[in-house]
C-alpha cells in the first residue's frame, strides 16, 4: 500500500525547513557577516554604539552560521614565514643561567667566586676563581642536564659542558637544538592560529610547509600588511627586576644586563636584569578591564609555578622597584609594596580600550617563540575573488537549469516533484555547510555542481523503474511502490561508493582536494535524502489527493 506514516511526514518535513533555515543566512551574507563580527568584538569588551547598530542588523533567533568563502572566492593574504629558530637559543641559555649561578654558589668552597663573561648568544661562559676545583664544577653543572623528551633524542641531554682553561662553557646539545627547532615551530604554527582566529578571521589555511617554514592563508583581510601586523606583534610580556633607571639610552648594562627604554616616560631608560622572575609563557588569562581610577587596562593571572614564583619575589623584594616588560619596553615599573600571593595581578598604562583589548588577546595566545621572517606575501583582491564568485554561479546556474528542463521534459509531472527536491537539495546542502562551519573554494563549487548533475540519478532511476512496472499492467499505486523498493539497492550501492571516495580524498587531500571532497561528500547525503523521501513523499500527497487511475512518467 502507497503510504507514509505521519511522524514520518513530519520528520521529513522538519528535516527541510531545518535545513532550509540554517541556509538562509547565506543568502544575506553580508548584513550576517557584519552581524556576527560585531557581536564577537562586543564580547571582547568593544561595546560601541557603531558595534550594537551592526550587531542588530541580523535577529538574534534566526541561525547565523556562514558558509566560509575561502581565499580564491573573498579574496585575502597569503604569507609563507620561516620561523628564525636560532632565536630560541638564546632565551634558553637566559633562562637557565640563574640555575648554573645558583647550583655553582653552593660549590663555593670548591670552585670560589664565579663571574659570567661575555658570550656567543647560544653559550654561557662562567669564569672560576679556582681552576682546580673545575672538575666539580662540572659535575655540578652538567647535573643540571635534562633528557631530550624525543624519539630520535633517546639518551641525550639538553646541555654540554666542557672546560677552556678556568671558563666552563655550556651550550645546547645538538639533539636538544633539533628538538628545540620542532618545538618552536610547533608553538609558533599554534600561536599564529590562535591570533589569527581569535581577532575575527574565518577558516584560514595555516600549515607548516618543511623544516621552518609556515604557509598562511588568510580570506577576507584587506592586506598582507594588516595580517602581518596580526602575526608579527610577539607580545613578549616578562617580569624583571630593576637595577637602575635614568635618561641614557647608551648606559654601559653589566653582564646579565639590558637597558630598556619605558613606554609612558618619555626619555628614560630602565636598567634590568635580563632574566626574568616570570614570564608570559606561565600566564593561563588575561583579560581586558579598568583599574581603580576607570582607566583601560589588562588583568592577568598566571599558572601555579608562575604564582609561586611571582608570590615568593614579591614577598622577598617589598619597597623594590619592579619593571612589567612587553616587547622589549617597560609598561610600566610600580613599587611593590606588599606580598602579593594568589599570582594574579593588571597592567596599567595609557591604553585605549581597543589597545587593551588587542593586548589581552594576544597575551592570551602567547608569545611567539622566535622571530619570523616574511619570505613571500601576497594580496589577492577581492575583484579576483568576485570573477570566481560569477564564473561559480554560471556554472552552477547552466548544469541546474539543463537538470530542471532535461526532467521535466523527460518525466512530466514526476519530473517536477524531482526539480522541486533538487532545489531543496541544494538548500540542505548549503544549510550542512553552514553548520559545520565549512570552507567554500573554486573546488567545493565544483563539488556543488557535480551534486546537482548527479542528484537526479537517484530518481532517474526510481522513475525508470516505474515504467517498467506500469508496463507489467500493474495498478499505479503499485507501481510506485515497486519502483522504490527496486531502484533502492542500486541507489545505495552508487551513492555508498562515491561517498567512500569522497572520505578518502579528504582524509587522504589536503587544501582544495578537501574542498571538494567536503561538498562532494555532503551532496551525496542530501540528493539520496531528497531522492528516496522528499519526492516519494510529494508524489503520495499528490496520490492521495487525485486518486489517479493512470499515471504517466
Amino acid at each position: 500500500m502507497l503510504q507514509i506514516d505521519s511522524w514520518k511526514r513530519v520528520l521529513i518535513w522538519s528535516v527541510c525547513v531545518i535545513g532550509l533555515l540554517l541556509a538562509l543566512p547565506n543568502a544575506f551574507y553580508t548584513r550576517v557577516e557584519q552581524s556576527n563580527d560585531a557581536k564577537a568584538a562586543i564580547e571582547l569588551g568593544i561595546d560601541t554604539p557603531e558595534m550594537q547598530a551592526e550587531a542588530a542588523q541580523w535577529p538574534n533567533w534566526l541561525p547565523s552560521s556562514l558558509v566560509n568563502l575561502g581565499l580564491d572566492l573573498r579574496g585575502g593574504a597569503h604569507l609563507l614565514a620561516e620561523v628564525k629558530v636560532d632565536d630560541v637559543y638564546e632565551s634558553r641559555m637566559e633562562a637557565m643561567w640563574p640555575e648554573i649561578r645558583d647550583a655553582l654558589r653552593d660549590e663555593r668552597a670548591t670552585v670560589g667566586t664565579i663571574r659570567r663573561q661575555d658570550s656567543a648568544p647560544d653559550e654561557i661562559r662562567v669564569r672560576i676563581s679556582q681552576p682546580e676545583g673545575m672538575s666539580r664544577a662540572l659535575e655540578v653543572v652538567r647535573g643540571l642536564a635534562r633528557q631530550v623528551q624525543t624519539l630520535t633524542g633517546v639518551g641525550a641531554t639538553d646541555i654540554e659542558a666542557r672546560a677552556e682553561g678556568d671558563t666552563i662553557v655550556v651550550q645546547l646539545s645538538e639533539a636538544e637544538k633539533l628538538a628545540s627547532d620542532d618545538r618552536t615551530v610547533r608553538q609558533a604554527l599554534e600561536i599564529i592560529r590562535r591570533r589569527i582566529d581569535e581577532v575575527g578571521t574565518r577558516e584560514p589555511t595555516i600549515q607548516r610547509q618543511g623544516a621552518d617554514r609556515i604557509l598562511i592563508q588568510v580570506p577576507g583581510i584587506g592586506s598582507a600588511g594588516e595580517l602581518k601586523d596580526i602575526i608579527g606583534t610577539t607580545a613578549q610580556l616578562t617580569f624583571n627586576p630593576v637595577v637602575g633607571r635614568g635618561t641614557d639610552p647608551d648606559a654601559i648594562a653589566g653582564v646579565g644586563e639590558e637597558v630598556v627604554p619605558s613606554i609612558d616616560e618619555d626619555g628614560v631608560y630602565y636598567t634590568l636584569e635580563s632574566a626574568p622572575v616570570v614570564t608570559g609563557e606561565e600566564l593561563v588569562d588575561a583579560q581586558p578591564s579598568f583599574d581603580q581610577n576607570g582607566r583601560p587596562a589588562v588583568s592577568f593571572r598566571f599558572n601555579t609555578s608562575g604564582a609561586r614564583k611571582f608570590g615568593d619575589y614579591t614577598l622577598e623584594n617589598i619597597g623594590a622597584p619592579f619593571a612589567i616588560v612587553l616587547d622589549d619596553e617597560v609598561i610600566s615599573a610600580p613599587v611593590i609594596q606588599s606580598h602579593i600571593p594568589g599570582g594574579s595581578g593588571i597592567i596599567t598604562g595609557n591604553f585605549t580600550v581597543e589597545e587593551s583589548t588587542n593586548l589581552a588577546v594576544l597575551l592570551r595566545a602567547g608569545a611567539l617563540p622566535a622571530g619570523l621572517e616574511f619570505l613571500e606575501e601576497r594580496t589577492i583582491g577581492p575583484e579576483l575573488g568576485q570573477d570566481s564568485i560569477d564564473a561559480g554561479k554560471v556554472a552552477t546556474i547552466v548544469a541546474f537549469v539543463a537538470v530542471l528542463v532535461f526532467m521535466a521534459l523527460s518525466y512530466g509531472l514526476f519530473g517536477i516533484f524531482a526539480n522541486i527536491a533538487l532545489i531543496l537539495n541544494v538548500g540542505l546542502l548549503f544549510g550542512l555547510l553552514s553548520l559545520i562551519g565549512a570552507t567554500l573554494t573554486l573546488p567545493g563549487i565544483a563539488g556543488i555542481v557535480l551534486t546537482v548533475g548527479m542528484a537526479v540519478d537517484a530518481n532517474v532511476l526510481i522513475f525508470e523503474r516505474i515504467r517498467e512496472e506500469l508496463k507489467s499492467a500493474k495498478g499505479p499505486a503499485r507501481a510506485i511502490e515497486l519502483g522504490y523498493e527496486k531502484a533502492l539497492s542500486a541507489i545505495l550501492d552508487a551513492n555508498v561508493t562515491t561517498f567512500i571516495t569522497a572520505t578518502i580524498l579528504f582524509a587522504m587531500g589536503s587544501g582544495p582536494v578537501r574542498g571538494f571532497s567536503i561538498t562532494l561528500g555532503l551532496g551525496i547525503l542530501t540528493s539520496v535524502f531528497t531522492a528516496i523521501f522528499v519526492t516519494r513523499l510529494m508524489i503520495v500527497i499528490w496520490f492521495e489527493r487525485r486518486r489517479p487511475k493512470t499515471i504517466e512518467v
